[in-house]
């Protein structure tokens, strides 16, 4: 199957999950090789710019899509492959946002300081090295760190007829800003709604676990994966398989509930994975589990959770799917 290549104007950005026509129809086995703008929609191109007075949060985390996928029905699984990243830009924004982040007073975690400083940071790319250079803004430190891209953003619409804003991650996936979304790894999303209707956008050049601050080093990206249709088995939670690792994504507040969802449904794998009793997969993920925080700012907090698939006897997700499509990808 031929490539498609799309690049979206200003004025087919979504903004949302849900509630937004697809702009196009592809069929299960496509190729895609999509354009995505930063998450601050191209509204801090240098330190001078703030986020105060550029951005307009009705318009942020623009989203590449949605994507009709042809005989995708509620229940199904929606299989995507991201065969590979690159950043479409050589230079990436960050920025502390007022009220706004892990380790600042916000709207919900309200108190009577100030906020923090509304500050950018502009990385420029150094493309030969495949890094990215911090310069601080308050001294005269700077380090050159390894680009590392990733998607902050993948989903499908919501059941329900529900519109989500896309800075929200949930069962549906959105803004769960995991690192472990990046080249190499399978989503694996239920599908809700007839077709699908699934969006990527919100590219890092890099971020650490958490997202500390609220932004990550962002920028527009170019992103080429692979889309598969699984008839029936949808997850309930987003699942990301990797050569090395299968993974749950588990969004809610408070924090320890998003820990919770992806354990619970890691357990549930392993039942399909192994055969195992939920009482004995419990205890074989206590001693096996890492979970990692993807991000502790969004509207909800996502944690993953994960098993290495060394530590176990060879098994297959999903018919081998993520296998297929790494083959797939090594192709094109």
């Amino acid at each position: 199957m031929g490539l498609v290549e799309f690049t979206p104007t200003r004025e087919q950005l979504a903004y949302t999950f849900g509630g937004a026509a697809p702009v196009m129809t592809v069929q299960p086995g496509a190729v895609l090789k999509l354009w995505s703008e930063d998450a601050f929609n191209h509204a801090l191109t240098s330190v001078d710019d703030i986020s105060s007075e550029k951005v307009d949060l009705r318009f942020v985390n623009p989203q590449t899509g949605p994507f009709y996928v042809e005989g995708a029905e509620p229940g199904d699984t929606l299989a995507i492959h991201i065969a590979d990243l690159t950043p479409a830009r050589n230079w990436g924004a960050s920025a502390t946002i007022p009220f706004f982040g892990g380790l600042t007073s916000t709207d919900r975690t309200a108190f009577l300081q100030e906020s923090l400083p509304d500050t950018t940071w502009i990385y420029h790319l150094d493309t030969e090295r495949q890094t990215v250079g911090f310069q601080a803004r308050f001294g005269d430190f700077e380090v050159a760190l390894p680009l590392e891209p990733m998607l902050g953003t993948i989903g499908v619409a919501p059941p329900g007829g529900e519109v989500r804003s896309s800075l929200v991650p949930e069962r549906f996936g959105g803004n769960m800003d995991s690192p472990e979304v990046k080249a190499g790894t399978t989503v694996y999303l239920g599908v809700n709604v007839e077709g699908a209707l699934f969006s990527i956008g919100d590219g890092h050049y890099r971020q650490g676990e958490g997202e500390a601050c609220g932004t990550a080093v962002e920028g527009a990206m170019t992103s080429t994966i692979i889309v598969e249709l699984i008839k029936g088995g949808a997850p309930a939670w987003p699942r990301l398989e990797t050569d090395g690792h299968w993974m749950v994504v588990g969004s809610s507040r408070p924090m320890e509930d998003s820990w919770r969802i992806g354990q619970v449904e890691l357990i549930r794998w392993f039942g399909d994975l192994f055969g195992l009793h939920p009482m004995d997969a419990y205890q074989l993920l206590t001693q096996t589990a890492l979970a990692p925080v993807a991000n502790a700012v969004d509207a909800n907090y996502s944690v993953v959770v994960k098993a290495a698939k060394s530590l176990f006897p060879a098994a297959q997700a999903f018919d081998g799917m993520h296998a297929e499509l790494r083959n797939r990808a090594a192709r094109l």
